[in-house]
C-alpha cells in the first residue's frame, strides 16, 4: 500500500470516531440516565478527540506524492 492510501484509510478512521461520538452524544442526552449517560458521554468524548486529532493529523501533514 502506499503512503496515500495509508493516509486515506486513517482519515476514514477518523471521520468514524467523529460520526460515533455524535450517535453517542444523542443516545447519552435523549434516551440514558445517570452514570450510563455519563460513560455514553465519556466514551463520545474521547472519540470526538481522537477522531479531531486523526484529521487534523491528515490535514497538516498535506498531500502525498
Amino acid at each position: 500500500m502506499s503512503a496515500a492510501e495509508i493516509n486515506e484509510i486513517i482519515s476514514f478512521i477518523g471521520i468514524g470516531l467523529l460520526i460515533l461520538a455524535i450517535a453517542l452524544i444523542t443516545l447519552a442526552r435523549k434516551k440514558l440516565k445517570g452514570i450510563f449517560s455519563f460513560i455514553f458521554s465519556f466514551i463520545a468524548y474521547i472519540c470526538l478527540f481522537v477522531g479531531g486529532l486523526i484529521v487534523l493529523y491528515i490535514v497538516i501533514s498535506g498531500p502525498t506524492m
